[in-house]
Parts: C-alpha cells; structure tokens; sequence
C-alpha cells in the first residue's frame, strides 16, 4: 500500500497525533490504517470502507460490517431503486375530474381531485388547476368536491423520534400534500410583556395558540418551550422561550386530510361553488374524465432536491410510490422498504441483515452497515444507468448540505467530494466519492464513513469532524501515491548503464 504524509492534513490532525501517541510517528511513513488508528474517537462508534474505484482495490475496511444507524445515506438506495422500478421519465400527476359536462357553466353530480402523493404539490398549483376547471366552462358544481386518496395510510414510519413529528422535517407522507404538509409562523416576544404571541399567514387552515412566555432577561435556570399538537391541525405552545429574539416556525400538518379539504375551500371560494360538500374518498369511478392535469418535475429533478437538501418528504413519498408499483397493493413504508431490498438484492447489493423501515433515513431503526452502502455506489459508479445519480449528490463547498459545512469548503477538499450526508442526533455519516485533484470531474475513490454515538458533547470538544480528518487523509494518500509513481516512472526512464559505464564505475572505484 502506498504511504501517507500527514504534513498535508490540518493542525487538528497534529494535535490529535501527539495526545493519541505514545510514542513519535513519522509524519512521511504513515498509511491510511495507521491515520484510522490515530484520528478514531474513543467515545463513539465507527465504521468505515474506502475503495479504489480504478483499480477495485480495498483501501481501507474499519467494522464495516458493524450495523450502523444509516439516518439519510439511506436516501441513496431510495435513489437507484426509484431510477430502476420508476424510470426517469416518471412523474407525479395531480388530476381534476368529471362524470359529465357542463351546461351552461354548471356540473351536474361530482367533481373530483385526484392526488397522488406529490411531494412538491403546492397551493398555486391548485390555484391553477381550478383556474383551468372555470376555464372549461364549470362555475358550478351540483354535487360533492370529492379529494380522492388512500384511507387509513400511515403517515409516519416507525423509529421516528416523538420530539421531530411537529416540525417539517418529519412532515407526514400522506397522498394528500400541499407545500408539503407544512405551515410557516414565528413566535414573537410582545413588547409590553414577556408574553408571546404567535402568528401565520391568514390564508392557512390551520389553529395557532400560545400561552408562552419569552425569557427576555435569560433569568430562568431550565426553560424550555413545549408543542402539543391537537386534533384538527391545531397547535398550542407552552413554557418558555430564553430571549427575545423571533422564532419561525415550520410545523408539519397533524391531518394532511382535513388539512386538504380546507385549503382547497379556501382556493375555490368566490371562484367555483359547490352545492355539496369537499369531502375525502379512495373511489374514483371508471366513467371520469380528466379536466384539468398537473405534472411534477420528472425524476431526476425531484432526486435531485430529495439528495442535495436532504429532502425527507420526497425520500418517503418516493418509497411509497415504490411498495406500490411493486407489489401493486396500497402504498406503504413497509411495501417499500421490501421492493429496495428486493430490487437490490437482484443488483448484487445483498442487505442481509440490514433493517430497512423508511426511505428518508428518519427512522432510527433502520440499519446498515458500511459494506452494504459501498456496494451500492459501487453499482452506481459501474452502472451506465445510475451514474447520473453521482452528479446529484452534495459537492463539497459548492452545493447542497456540503455547500456550506465547515472544512469542507477550503482545500483539500473543497470540490473533490461528491457525498450523501446523513446527520441526527449523535449520528454524522457521510458516504459518496472523492475525485483526483487534478481531475475534479471524474470520482476516483468510493467512501462510506459512519459515526455513531457521537454526543453533543464530544462533538463540541472534537478538534475536528471524524470524517473530515479521514478524507483529508485520503486526498493526501492520493497526492503521496501519485508523486511516488512519478518518482518510480522517471527511475525507469534513466538510461540504463552500458558495460563501458561499468567498467568506469569499477575503474573509479579500484582507484580510491
């Protein structure tokens, strides 16, 4: 294996090398295992493999069959499954539809709104579609407004923490989403007393209600501000908030069904009656026509959101849509937990043993280990059909959850890691590609770097991130081999001796 210099890694590197050694180590005679050995954190847990994509040489393998909380690396399955069973061309398609024709402006029997679970619907793409139903001569409806979905989905996957489900990160994945299933306010101090008042745009179905206080004077040993989330998308704070400074809210929609039914009251008013009701339903009758018809982007660009944000909605409403093309049966995390593994598992990349309950990661009961995510962007590299999935991802210092994290956006690094991060509380993995230096378009190295266990604490006192030592290393591992290479390759070129040469040497020699 070719050797590493450490004088290429950062300060925090050298100061970690003299409290973790016992003894000196030679700053141009250290390899990669020897770089794990020194940088690996005592209180947390570590998995790691490094893979030369050019040659298909193991670099370096740390537990990597240890089972690890992925969090959302685990995007990248959800990412080559949907390109495999979907196809790039697929979309998400949002449809109102008729049994009959208008007369005279008016639509005798029902109307209907048949969602699809897109994750990037939004409140004026239904502003529009209506728009376009007035536009075919309907001003009025004789019947029911009926928003066709699944009945009695989960909207939430299992191993989801309790303290993310009232916050968009953990919005629900329903076949009903509207911006996706979230609502933006802020909570703000009143300036006659400590307090709060709370608001959000008017236009929202949704209750907001405080009795919370700000803690202005930071006066309060434990304060802390509670969300209790109520029937009928109804929101209450309590407690308190150290301060005085507004805080946004992001609220995730409690009921994405009744949350649709009284937006889409909202956009339809003065616009189009309806003498019935807006209510829910999963029966589409045979005999409807479409009306009006909206598309999402097609799937390379919803992917690319879903791994350059992180997005989970997209993740799991992407996992949903899965199960049920698979198997055809009603959309389900479980269904499409099961069709990644299947799918995979034709494609060479085996989870045995691996624990798959989502498609965002969110879940903190799903379980891969490192092994598992390297044989998977090893199928990407080597795929001619999902290496685009590679140019997607996160690139250090320049996009998505890499743009701007620290370290990552100065050299060595900056632009040479293309990378799915995956972060929750005490989890930090990363897991992707590194380029060459002189080739920044071209991935030379697949890694996968999983941290596990890693408390605030530790994270606050650590002179820098696990990963980010280690992929410094690598970087400098590259530039180290590479000078070596040139060094053997211009030994070679030298001219090789003649036997009149070695005969001077000889003759020089004998005479000293």
């Amino acid at each position: 294996m070719p050797q590493l210099s450490l004088q290429g890694l950062a300060r925090p590197l050298l100061l970690l090398s003299a409290m973790a050694l016992s003894s000196p180590l030679k700053a141009d005679n250290t390899s990669l295992d020897d770089l794990l050995n020194l940088i690996t954190p005592a209180s947390s847990q570590t998995a790691v493999w490094i893979e030369d994509l050019q040659s298909g040489e193991q670099l370096l393998s740390h537990n990597s069959e240890t089972l690890m909380i992925p969090a959302s690396t685990q995007k990248l399955l959800t990412a080559v499954t949907a390109t495999e069973l979907l196809g790039e061309e697929f979309r998400y398609h949002t449809s109102i539809l008729s049994t009959g024709s208008p007369k005279s402006g008016v639509l005798k029997g029902d109307l209907y709104l048949l969602f699809s679970g897109d994750p990037t619907l939004t409140r004026r793409d239904l502003t529009e579609l209506f728009k376009r139903v007035t536009e075919a001569g309907i001003s009025q409806v004789q019947g029911n407004l009926i928003l066709i979905g699944e009945t009695h989905e989960q909207l939430r996957a299992p191993g989801w923490v309790w303290d993310d489900l009232g916050i968009c990160y953990a919005a629900p994945v329903s076949s009903y989403v509207i911006n996706q299933n979230c609502v933006h306010g802020k909570l703000e101090p009143t300036l006659a007393s400590d307090k709060a008042k709370i608001s959000a745009p008017v236009y929202l179905p949704v209750k907001l209600t405080t009795n919370a206080i700000f803690d202005k004077g930071h006066k309060q040993d434990f304060c802390e501000l509670q969300l209790d989330r109520l029937p009928g998308n109804h929101f209450h704070f309590s407690g308190c908030f150290p301060g005085s400074q507004v805080l946004p809210l992001a609220l995730a929609v409690n009921d994405p069904g009744q949350y649709a039914i009284d937006s889409v009251a909202g956009i339809i008013k003065g616009k189009l009656s309806i003498k019935g009701k807006i209510l829910t339903s999963n029966q589409l009758p045979a005999s409807s026509r479409v009306v009006a018809s909206h598309a999402s982007d097609a799937l390379p660009e919803l992917l690319e959101t879903m791994l350059l944000e992180s997005d989970n909605l997209i993740a799991d409403s992407l996992l949903k849509r899965l199960g049920k093309h698979y198997y055809g049966d009603g959309a389900s995390f479980s269904a499409g937990a099961k069709a990644i593994r299947e799918v995979l598992a034709e494609k060479g990349v085996v989870l045995e043993r691996a624990q798959l309950i989502d498609g965002s990661g969110l879940s903190r009961y799903n379980l891969l280990n490192a092994r598992q995510l390297a044989q998977l962007l090893r199928l990407i590299a080597d795929t001619p059909d999902y290496q685009w999935l590679m140019h997607k991802l996160p690139v250090s210092g320049h996009s998505g959850t890499l743009k701007y994290r620290k370290r990552y956006a100065n050299k060595p690094l900056k632009g040479r890691v293309w990378a799915k991060t995956g972060s929750m509380q005490g989890v930090v993995n990363l897991a992707g590609y590194v380029t060459d230096d002189s080739d920044k378009q071209v991935p030379r190295y697949l890694f996968v770097v999983l941290e596990n266990g890693l408390s605030p604490q530790s994270k606050e006192l650590e002179a820098a991130p696990f990963a980010t030592l280690l992929l410094q290393g690598l970087t400098d591992y590259r530039a180290n081999s590479r000078t070596e290479g040139q060094l053997a390759a211009k030994e070679q070129d030298k001219p090789k001796p003649t036997q009149q040469d070695k005969a001077q040497t000889e003759l020089n020699v004998s005479a000293r």
